[in-house]
């Protein structure tokens, strides 16, 4: 994949993997937009990076999910990379929590059909342009799940399944479909939640690399460890992963 000359959409681009991976892409010559839920944020972002665009909404919301494909296609028909980046992880037990619904429904509209929906329609756009990947963000998770997320882990787990199969369908077109598998890294979202995170910065510098050699699965840090543990000893990763790191 060429690194530089690229239009670029980063859902979930206000913090954390997501504004890494913008400012680094921005850095190597790219046009890069970027979405998020918090409107001031966003703005501060643009303040201070200046060259970046911003789209606000929840994607949660399948009419912003639309409307963002629709701005998309209006005002970037160059567009040739899309991130499905945004996502959310709530913890809770079956067992113990009397109203989980609202939580369940949220996580699998942000975290699977709002990067399946986007996908199906800026398709048709990424298709007509060369040099277009798919980058979909999955999680470590989806190997050996943890006890306390179990709808996230589900979730991401879905979304590896779609990358590897949607790959499949796109391998004879101009779309490469890439995954990103983080290891637990330093985010908003894992803000007090386990140990020995791993930076933003580090995850991106290990994807570009895969990124630029068309290396479609990045396993980043300490995932490359979990996957050849949980292909030798699957019930050892297992137990392991079960709490959490």
């Amino acid at each position: 994949m060429n690194l530089s000359g690229n239009t670029v959409l980063i859902t979930g681009g206000s913090s954390g993997i997501g504004l890494a991976l913008a400012k680094k892409f921005i850095t190597l010559q790219n046009h890069v937009i970027i979405t998020g839920r918090d409107k001031s944020k966003l703005e501060r972002i643009k303040t201070e990076i200046g060259n970046i665009e911003i789209f606000h909404g929840d994607l949660a919301n399948e009419e912003i999910v639309v409307a963002l494909a629709d701005y998309i296609r209006l005002n970037h028909n160059s567009a040739n990379v899309l991130i499905n980046n945004a996502a959310v992880q709530y913890n809770y037990s079956f067992e113990h929590e009397e109203s989980v619904t609202r939580a369940i429904d949220y996580e699998i509209a942000t975290n699977l059909q709002a990067p399946i929906k986007l996908t199906a329609l800026l398709l048709p756009t990424l298709l007509k342009n060369s040099q277009s990947a798919i980058v979909n963000v999955s999680s470590g998770l989806f190997l050996a799940p943890k006890k306390t997320a179990s709808v996230y882990c589900a979730t991401k787990a879905a979304l590896h399944s779609f990358s590897k199969t949607l790959r499949y369908q796109l391998e004879t077109s101009p779309v490469k479909v890439f995954e990103i598998i983080p290891p637990l890294v330093d985010t908003p979202m894992t803000a007090g939640r386990g140990k020995s995170k791993i930076t933003g910065d580090q995850l991106v510098e290990e994807f570009i690399a895969n990124f630029k050699n068309n290396r479609y699965e990045s396993f980043i840090g300490k995932t490359k460890l979990l996957k050849v543990m949980h292909r030798i000893a699957p019930s050892i990763a297992d137990r392991i992963m079960k709490h959490g790191l």
